[in-house]
């Protein structure tokens, strides 16, 4: 066992295992701290957690017995993940777990690196881009929860975090590993404890990966899994991993919770040519278990071979914002995910085996119903988005952040892997 992962979120998790996968290392992916000491066949280990905007002191806590249950494994090497548009409020939750973690490590430096360039994020000069904007002029500057209103990474962690932070540049990067060690033990002599990297395109994060494959802990996106992977898998290759992941059983449901961009693109995609039911957050309020029922019967008599049903609550900003006026913003999120959890269970009870899911809450609440406690990785689908199935359950499920995939991601998951 070589590395433990940490992960803020269910899709986040899944992203990042996938990465791991992809580029060597073998991997089983958690929901949640386990219970138990099992004996794992596995290079990399990582768990799920729902932390990214609960209080602070919880998502501590949840990190700190996550990383407990690491060194129980005997994992040597962790990585603190959470997502590449660095996802947070004024006051963490990603500077809070970085002190708490290397606290108990005894560590004082770390690095920060959220880049996935093969999605569009990428750091230079120490500001975080989404494709070619600043993060903060992104469409996650209205996010519902953590509107990200800075792109600065050191500043961000300057306020989020007790420490110092300082950014090792593209330019020291393109000198390569051994550069970039000998900048990390300069700013370390200095006092600086976060390190920012920035990264413009793979090379870098293999670049970083082979500078930092010693560093007991690392925080950043999945990108820098890629790097840290290569550094350490050996020729063995990881087909048998992936077939162990691929999708199974003949019936399939499309549930979206997100409201990003991208996935309301892909919404309005896939409807073109599937059948689609819109959610209805007053119906959730009033009575879900009625509800939860009357979709499932909808969905039941929609299945077909080719394009499985969508079940969506999606909405653009603007509808958003009205949906969040009208009911609370917490209570509509609230309700909608409750229905997805028992359209989860009832589907499961009719025979339903393959859950194609887009949004990070709206993910671990599917998993959670299911009763998903832990992961084989198949393919990507997309970058960041593989398949996975279940180790003790015939259940496939493809779990998606908001923003990742194209616009047909959810027709390819299906058309483009066979049973």
């Amino acid at each position: 066992m070589r590395l433990g992962v940490i992960a803020d979120d269910f899709t986040g998790a899944t992203d990042i295992a996938s990465f791991l996968v992809q580029n060597g290392l073998p991997t089983i992916q958690f929901n949640g701290v386990p219970e138990g000491h099992d004996e794992l066949s596995a290079q990399a280990i990582v768990i799920s957690l729902k932390s990214r905007s609960c209080p602070a002191q919880q998502a501590i806590d949840q990190s700190l017995a996550a990383l407990q249950w690491l060194q129980q494994q005997g994992c040597d090497r962790f990585y603190f993940k959470y997502c590449s548009t660095f996802d947070s409020t004024e006051h963490g939750n990603i500077g809070p777990v970085t002190d708490a973690l290397l606290q108990a490590l005894g560590e004082t430096q770390t690095v920060i690196s959220p880049s996935l360039p093969v999605n569009g994020r990428t750091v230079y000069q120490g500001y975080l881009f989404v494709a070619d904007q600043l993060l903060s002029e992104s469409g996650m500057r209205h996010h519902p929860v953590t509107p990200m209103t800075d792109s600065n990474l050191v500043r961000l962690m300057t306020r989020q975090a007790k420490g110092q932070a300082a950014v090792i540049n593209a330019a020291q990067l393109d000198q390569g590993a051994d550069a970039v060690r000998t900048q990390l033990d300069a700013l370390k002599a200095q006092g600086i404890n976060y390190v920012v990297l920035d990264a413009l395109h793979e090379q870098h994060l293999l670049t970083q990966g082979e500078a930092l494959k010693e560093m007991r802990l690392v925080t950043g996106g999945s990108g820098l899994a890629i790097g840290i992977a290569r550094a350490w898998a050996t020729q063995q290759q990881n087909r048998d991993a992936e077939q162990a992941g691929r999708p199974q059983g003949e019936r399939a449901v499309v549930i979206s919770g997100s409201c990003s961009q991208m996935t309301n693109r892909q919404v309005e995609a896939y409807r073109q040519h599937a059948p689609s039911h819109e959610v209805r957050v007053e119906r959730c309020l009033d009575d879900v278990a009625g509800y939860a029922q009357e979709l499932c019967d909808w969905v039941a008599a929609h299945h077909q071979p080719d394009l499985a049903p969508l079940l969506f609550a999606t909405a653009d900003a603007q509808q958003l914002q009205a949906i969040q006026q009208q009911y609370g913003a917490a209570r509509s999120s609230e309700a909608v995910e409750q229905l997805f959890a028992a359209v989860t269970r009832e589907l499961k009870a009719r025979g339903w085996q393959r859950f194609i899911v887009a949004g990070g809450e709206t993910s671990g609440v599917v998993a959670q119903s299911l009763g998903v406690t832990a992961f084989h990785i198949g393919p990507m689908i997309s970058p960041g988005v593989p398949w996975v199935r279940d180790i003790q359950q015939p259940l496939s499920l493809a779990l998606k952040s908001g923003n990742f995939g194209d616009e047909q991601f959810f027709a390819r998951a299906q058309t483009e892997f066979s049973r």
